[in-house]
């Protein structure tokens, strides 16, 4: 029987690893991993950098994940959701994409900033909660191969890495594929978006039984008119999918009215 005491050897461990995480510290001091300013913590930011992120929280449209006006005290579907419904069930997101949350992202893609993913991957599970309950499998947007060639990581499949490791949901980042490069959605209208899209992903052949009758996660950085995810969306649920819901780390949108 436990006597509730503990041993020496019982508290090396817990010991050691403090031990071990200070000299780390010593080594890569923790630092705001939006401006670098010193931290006492890692994967964290500065107080000033927090006050600077917009996060989504309720009342939200149940489709688009868009913030509505007032809660109506259940699920609600905003009027664009209903004049343009999309390919996907639901989405979320954690933040606008704006201020700190448009830099770590743009950190993240382009000047290879990878400790971020630890931050946005707790973001992501908490935008995500009700979403990570439904699912069965967490696939990333992939990229091109020329584009991964030239980034050397999908920052969407690092996402959904981190998401499937504190969620032990299973992750398949070679289940969605692109048929043909696109060119970049920056500075494209929407409907230019939606066009560059169109038939560029497919689901392998080989994972279609991961897909047929399942609910897929798809994970990606930033929705901006929606154009790519709807286009994952229409290939999985082509594949037999029988829902598909969408995780962000940032939303580009404005204030959409509540439907009637």
């Amino acid at each position: 029987m436990s006597t509730g005491t503990y041993s020496n050897s019982d508290r090396r461990p817990g010991l050691l690893a403090r031990a071990l995480a200070r000299a780390g510290d010593l080594v890569v001091p923790p630092v705001c991993v939006a401006c670098r300013s010193s931290l006492s913590v890692h994967h964290a930011l500065c107080a000033i950098c927090w006050r600077d992120v917009a996060f989504i929280g309720e009342p939200l449209c149940d489709r688009l994940g868009i913030p509505l006006p007032f809660d109506t005290g259940g699920p609600s579907i905003s009027a664009a959701a209903l004049a343009d419904p999309p390919d996907y069930d639901r989405a979320r997101a954690a933040a606008h994409f704006t201020g700190t949350t448009r830099r770590l992202i743009h950190g993240f893609k382009y000047s290879d900033r990878q400790e971020v993913r630890v931050l946005l991957g707790n973001w992501l599970l908490t935008a995500g909660h009700d979403l990570l309950g439904d699912a069965h499998l967490i696939v990333p947007v992939p990229m091109s191969r020329r584009r991964l060639f030239w980034r050397t990581f999908n920052q969407a499949a690092l996402l959904a890495h981190v998401i499937g490791q504190r969620s032990g949901l299973p992750v398949s980042v070679s289940a969605l594929r692109r048929r043909r490069a696109t060119r970049p959605q920056v500075g494209l209208t929407r409907t230019q978006r939606r066009d560059n899209m169109e038939g560029a992903f497919a689901v392998s052949k080989s994972k279609r039984d991961l897909i047929e009758g399942h609910n897929i996660l798809l994970i990606d950085d930033v929705i901006t008119t929606g154009a790519t995810v709807n286009a994952c969306a229409r290939a999985l649920k082509r594949a037999g999918a029988a829902r598909v819901d969408v995780l962000a780390v940032g939303l580009v949108a404005g204030e959409v009215p509540l439907t009637p």
